[in-house]
């Protein structure tokens, strides 16, 4: 059987009308190995295809930003269906529930995976619950988790080689199936919210709205891959001498597309392969393969991904050798959150985070070693670092963000020369940034969004 592909619970096949792919964590019609299986096996079984979400208000730390993005997504996946008559159920509860209610018509379900531990509930509550078989289908991911290593790993050098000897196994395109048997205008005994009108349905859900959408970025696949293809043709060029750069534009946004799974890393993997050779594009292969999916190896190796327990043992036994040591600066949660700092330098990445939903990725960094800095002590810095990237980052509550927030405690790294606050773990300051970048044109850029 394919790497992709797991059955999870040993139920058989059942006499029902159609086979349905409860869709959750990839939302996309293109390059989705779930979705082309759960066509396969509909016409297998001759039977049409349901494609179902559950949509849940009570995502945890989920808002108006956040749902606003998913659903542009949500829309162009169900106008994608429609051309592949394809019926779109929407549903306004929470998945697993959508998911078991659905299961009732189902021969078959099919879903995609996720790595969080509410999404791994979810599957493993819908597979406890329905009567059909439930087969999980990998397409978030270039290797599967499992592949490509059967346990935690300690830093990037260790699953890089790991992972590369697979690629050729794991990278081969994704032809895309025409469904016989169509279900569009199929009868279904509950409502659905589609035609999705996004204003509606966020105030139908009571969304929390503390947190407005963002313009810059427009959920959906076809923005993305016009995102990337800019990127690709514009800026690689220059990636691998100026992506850490704060005040330059030549990073490829692709983040939050990959944490809605609106883009396939796979698609993404093949139009750089298309590119030219350089060492630019092996730059980028390094940070969209290796360092991403090491973030999915940590959330699903370490059940505490999301915790300063979670932490390894030398990070927080030297944190801990320093915790009363003094702090020349102390701020509030809510001084941090509205970039009240003597900091311009980090004021600006949080006044970009708040107002993009982007932070730049080496600004991300120094906020998190800041937070570390300006805390009474490290488990507060942990939490407040959770809290605000997640409130305001479109890829927040994603496993490249809570590795993210982990690195800047130690996790992924190893011990450096000792120092106040941090201990062992690595250190930066204002000094440093202004020593290997233009940090004027950064602030200035963000100021300029005031």
């Amino acid at each position: 059987m394919d790497a992709r592909i797991q059955v999870l619970n040993e139920n058989e096949l059942q006499d029902n009308r159609y086979v349905v792919y409860w869709m959750q964590s990839s939302q996309r019609t293109e390059y989705n190995h779930a979705l082309e299986y759960a066509i396969v096996e509909a016409n297998k079984l001759s039977k049409p295809l349901l494609v179902c979400f559950g949509l849940t208000a009570e995502f945890p730390e989920a808002n108006t930003r956040h749902y606003t993005f998913m659903l542009e997504g949500l829309k162009e996946v169900q106008a994608n269906l429609v051309e592949r008559e394809i019926q779109f159920v929407l549903r306004a509860i929470s998945p697993e529930k959508a998911a078991i209610e659905i299961a009732q018509l189902a021969a078959v379900m099919i879903v995609d995976r996720g790595y969080l531990r509410i999404e791994r509930d979810w599957r493993k509550e819908v597979a406890n619950s329905i009567e059909c078989p439930l087969i999980q289908v990998e397409t978030n991911v270039i290797v599967p988790v499992e592949s490509a290593s059967p346990k935690e790993e300690y830093a990037a050098r260790t699953i890089r080689k790991k992972i590369q000897v697979q690629l050729d196994t794991f990278t081969s395109s994704l032809e895309e199936n025409k469904i016989q048997h169509f279900s569009l205008n199929e009868d279904l005994p509950f409502s659905t919210l589609v035609p999705i009108d996004i204003p509606i349905l966020l105030d139908h859900l009571q969304v929390d709205g503390t947190v407005p959408a963002v313009d810059g970025f427009k959920g959906g696949t076809g923005e993305a891959k016009k995102r990337l293809a800019d990127f690709i043709e514009r800026k690689l060029p220059f990636f691998n001498d100026d992506r850490n750069k704060p005040g330059y534009d030549v990073v490829s946004d692709m983040s939050p597309y990959l944490h809605f799974g609106q883009i396939s890393p796979l698609y993404i993997f093949h139009q750089l392969q298309a590119a030219s050779p350089s060492e630019n594009k092996e730059s980028y292969i390094e940070e969209l393969v290796i360092r991403r999916e090491l973030s999915m190896n940590f959330v699903f190796y370490n059940e505490k991904y999301d915790q300063y327990v979670g932490l390894p043992d030398w990070a927080k036994e030297t944190l801990a050798d320093h915790e009363s040591d003094e702090r020349k600066f102390l701020y509030t949660l809510k001084e941090l959150e509205k970039a009240g700092t003597h900091d311009p330098y980090w004021n600006a990445a949080q006044n970009e985070m708040v107002l993009t939903g982007k932070m730049h990725g080496y600004m991300r960094m120094y906020w998190g070693k800041k937070i570390i800095e300006w805390s009474q002590n490290s488990k507060e810095a942990f939490a407040r670092s959770l809290y605000l990237n997640n409130k305001y980052n479109l890829d927040g509550r994603d496993p490249n963000s809570f590795t993210g927030i982990a690195w800047c405690f130690g996790k992924h790294d190893h011990g450096w020369k000792e120092r106040e606050i941090f201990g062992k773990v690595r250190y930066m300051n204002a000094k440093g940034l202004e020593r290997k970048f233009d940090m004027q044109k950064y602030v200035d850029k963000i100021n300029g969004l005031l």
